[in-house]
């Protein structure tokens, strides 16, 4: 079964970046979606960026959008979270998240809900203080 470990989290002020990263423990074939999704104490998980990986393809939710970019590297084992601009808000776990299942369009991974994300992180924590 596949693997997924962050790392890359910490403390940083506002407007700091961080950089995160997941290391998948076998190669990710195309026609697979990696998301990042974020849960804050007393809130609900939130997708944050998700990547097609036939296409390169992403998607990122509007609280995010302009600020944090996802990218993968070429072997397609590694991907990445770069957080830019960051705010009191952005404090949370950070997980990345591999599909169990298929996607043959990048419409497919910007559609599927959480719950078809089979193999999941440990999570990493980034704090923003203002």
């Amino acid at each position: 079964q596949v693997q997924l470990a962050e790392s890359g989290g910490g403390s940083v002020q506002a407007d700091g970046s961080l950089k995160l990263t997941c290391a998948v423990s076998e190669y990710t074939s195309s026609r697979k979606c990696i998301g990042w999704f974020r849960q804050a104490p007393g809130k609900e998980r939130e997708g944050v960026a998700r990547i097609y990986t036939s296409s390169g393809s992403k998607y990122y939710a509007d609280s995010v959008k302009g600020r944090f970019t996802i990218s993968q590297d070429n072997a397609r084992n590694t991907f990445y979270l770069q957080m830019n601009s960051l705010k009191s808000e952005d404090t949370a776990e950070y997980r990345c998240a591999a599909s169990v299942g298929l996607c043959y369009s990048s419409s497919c991974c910007f559609q599927i809900t959480p719950d078809s994300f089979g193999a999941w992180g440990q999570g990493t924590q980034v704090n923003v203080s203002s």
